[in-house]
């Protein structure tokens, strides 16, 4: 099949998220399955530096606002999948992120941004497009950002446009909805009657998510667990009754992970390499990270490392209040991460208060990240929800059992350590059934309990390492979606 993978980020590109992982590491397993992806991404300056081998195939128009901008083809930096990237320095050559300016805030043009490139995925996806010998069997979007590509299709489909792709959304985030003022209806040439509520309306604005969700052929979220949640009040963020009513079309699928990137046997971020079947490598890490955060050299104090967006969504506030009792239980914690402005004080603070047992830095490293991922003991995830994660996986492949919240994709990835999955050796991590201060503390000590058992520390480890956590599984079940919507 032909598919065109429609995404605002993709690693090693453009990364703010795990959508750039995933969007780096699908259309990967996607090709090796045997098909025909390519992806389509705004052409940010990172974008336009790192893309290899680029040219200029074709113009697309007509447009909102910019009339008509360029097409450039290339390949993807390590993979070498095919990328098409939006040549439109107007909308996105610009100082900052991908949503957001060099201050943090949204770009106040974003609805304009993502419209247009919602409405490019559209005419690349129909016999409108300019690339007449290539014209996708699915266009996958993702998130809000293409959240109009479905509508947009709908209405050219029913124009009398011939040979329109079959449209499917996935969700990542439920949260971020992609919610602008019903103005931008008209601006962005979308049909009157689309803006009801059977259509994109959503509280009197123009939702993109919600175009996606109403529009799109079928839809896709990151885990089952998560598929189920979002059609409950608890989780549904105002949508749950409109996924109800599409839960026959809505698939959870269980994200994977790059085992190449994310590989502790060859990491170059790392100091030293381990498998599952060389455990000592991983102590050697360990040294290193403690050494490198300031902490005290103690080979038997343990390790509980964080890298996550400081929020209450994560429930990081949870650790930060249970945060000073693990410290004087003997634990020490490694931080990375960024987020609200009280949580960052607050480890900051207590990384002052304990600077050889809390090492904490506010920001984004890569190298950091691997490092803490591999170096720590244990890995706290205490999501309130979490769509699916990768980060609990990143801790599995690393041999840093994790401690997660019975929600999502964590609680589709990661196994509780009792007696029972000890002995059937499914045990990977430590799961807390509500997220409460008290609760964390228990599962952490509960780990912590374990770690002190070498023995039996080992086997969850390589419990957990010798697990297939590639996109191999999931990439057939997309593409078990994908036939289903090509009869």
């Amino acid at each position: 099949m032909r598919i065109l993978f429609v995404t605002s980020e993709a690693y090693p590109l453009v990364k703010t998220g795990g959508l750039a992982d995933v969007s780096g590491s699908l259309p990967t397993a996607l090709r090796e399955l045997g098909h025909d992806v390519r992806i389509l991404i705004p052409g940010y300056p990172a974008v336009m530096e790192k893309l290899q081998n680029s040219k200029t195939i074709a113009t697309v128009s007509p447009l909102p606002f910019v009339d008509s901008v360029s097409l450039i083809a290339g390949d993807m930096p390590g993979s070498g999948i095919p990328v098409l990237a939006i040549d439109c320095p107007y909308l996105y050559k610009r100082e900052g992120g991908p949503y957001l300016d060099a201050s943090g805030r949204d770009w106040v043009d974003n609805p304009l941004r993502f419209g247009v490139f919602s409405r490019i995925a559209a005419i690349l996806s129909c016999s409108q497009s300019p690339l007449s010998d290539w014209i996708p069997d699915i266009v996958h979007c993702n998130d809000w950002q293409s959240g109009l590509t479905p509508a947009y299709l709908y209405f050219m489909r029913a124009s009398g446009i011939q040979n329109c792709a079959s449209s499917v959304l996935s969700i990542h985030n439920l949260i971020f909805q992609g919610n602008f003022s019903s103005d931008w209806v008209s601006q962005l040439w979308l049909p009157p009657e689309s803006y009801q509520m059977h259509g994109l309306e959503y509280y009197g604005q123009l939702s993109f998510l919600k175009a996606g969700i109403f529009y799109a052929d079928t839809l896709t979220t990151v885990s089952p667990t998560y598929a189920r949640e979002i059609q409950t009040e608890e989780f549904g963020f105002g949508m749950q009754g409109l996924l109800a009513t599409r839960q026959l079309d809505l698939h959870g699928i269980l994200n994977g992970i790059d085992m190449q990137e994310w590989d502790p046997a060859r990491d170059p971020h790392l100091t030293h390499h381990y498998d599952a079947e060389n455990l000592p490598g991983k102590k050697a890490v360990k040294q290193a990270l403690q050494q490198k955060l300031g902490l005290q050299q103690d080979k038997a104090a343990p390790l509980l490392g964080v890298v996550s967006r400081l929020t209450e969504q994560k429930g990081l506030d949870m650790l930060l209040e249970i945060g000073e009792t693990l410290i004087q239980q003997g634990c020490q914690l490694a931080i990375l991460g960024s987020g609200d402005a009280r949580f960052e004080a607050g480890f900051r603070q207590l990384a002052q208060r304990y600077p050889q047992q809390a090492g904490v830095s506010i920001g984004y490293d890569e190298t950091l990240s691997h490092q803490i991922m591999a170096g720590a003991d244990i890995f706290i995830m205490p999501s309130r929800f979490e769509p699916c994660g990768l980060n609990q996986m990143y801790g599995l492949r690393y041999g840093t059992p994790p401690v997660v919240t019975h929600t999502g994709g964590l609680a589709d990835s990661v196994c509780d350590t009792d007696a029972q999955s000890l002995e059937d050796g499914s045990a990977t991590g430590f799961i807390l059934q509500a997220p409460q201060p008290q609760a964390l503390l228990s599962a952490i000590s509960r780990a912590v309990g374990h770690y002190k058992q070498p023995h039996v520390w080992h086997q969850i480890l390589q419990n957990g390492m010798r697990q297939d956590l590639s996109w191999g599984k999931s990439a057939h079940e997309y593409v078990q979606v994908y036939e289903k919507l090509k009869g």
